[in-house]
């Protein structure tokens, strides 16, 4: 079971098995003032940029999110999507909450697009993954629910089985569902990662399905960030992570990646880890 999304003469597949790849995370105006001025006024700058130098550093889907105050999604998400389809031929994955913004986002990107995302909640669900299935995007698939996200593996596992048996009865193939385990804080409980892992481990081991995360939520609130975020990610692989949403950009990320695929027998006799270190 392989999860594949598309750009402009470009196909990234992912799943079980598979080498891991990256969904890259930057743009994305959370916690980035200017980038957030920069949408509200109007302008694209950054996201180009962003696109090109993610793109440059290795990162395989491009992420785009445009959500900030002050900023009309329906109105400028399309128009982001093109402008990073006019520097990358890489895929794109349509990362918003506003379902008229995504569907406006899909009108305008030709290929096969990830949608970032769905949860189990009935109205995520009744908006969500109707458009997948006419689109024939894949969907990030969040394991959460009306309650919320509960601090426990079963609960997250069940709204997973739920989100399935829907996309099931819509005639979604199983392949195109990517499943986020949620990851939290660390430094507000010490669980939160093993937590993480042990979902996600069950739902791989129940359904096969390819797994993201959005890696950096486990390192806020504590130094050295992106030390902890390598090492987390690189032990969500042994888990049966296959896309992690995080930044390219972090000096020995993708080399840690490497070497934690080979060392999860994703990467026979080690070839990419042998070519990724003889073009350094």
């Amino acid at each position: 079971m392989a999860t594949i999304v598309t750009g402009k003469n470009t196909e990234v597949k992912f799943g079980q098995g598979l080498p891991t790849v990256i969904i890259a995370e930057r743009i994305n105006p959370t916690g980035r003032k200017a980038l957030a001025e920069e949408l509200k006024a109007g302008r694209l700058d950054i996201v180009k940029n962003d696109a090109i130098r993610q793109t440059e550093a290795g990162a395989h889907i491009i992420d785009v999110n445009v959500g900030a105050v002050g900023v009309d999604e329906v109105e400028m998400l399309p128009k982001a999507i093109k402008t990073v389809m006019e520097v990358t031929d890489r895929p794109i994955c349509i990362d918003s909450a506003n379902h008229k913004a995504i569907k406006a986002a899909l009108e305008v990107y030709p290929y096969k697009a990830l949608i970032n995302s769905v949860n189990g909640k009935e109205e995520s669900m009744d908006e969500i993954l109707p458009l997948v299935k006419e689109s024939g995007s894949a969907v990030v698939c969040l394991t959460m629910d009306e309650s919320g996200i509960k601090n426990d593996v079963q609960s997250r596992v069940s709204v997973a089985r739920k989100i399935i048996q829907r996309a099931d009865s819509l005639g979604i193939a199983r392949d195109d569902l990517v499943f986020d385990s949620l990851v939290m804080t660390a430094s507000t409980d010490v669980n939160s990662g093993k937590i993480t892992l042990e979902t996600m481990r069950q739902i791989v081991e129940e359904f096969g399905v390819s797994t993201t995360m959005g890696a950096s939520n486990i390192s806020f609130g504590m130094p050295n960030r992106e030390l902890l975020n390598i090492h987390f990610i690189t032990m969500s692989i042994i888990n049966g992570l296959t896309a992690p949403i995080t930044d390219p950009l972090i000096d020995g990320l993708i080399g840690a990646m490497r070497a934690a695929d080979f060392l999860a027998g994703r990467d026979p006799y080690g070839m990419i880890y042998i070519s990724d270190y003889r073009k350094k």
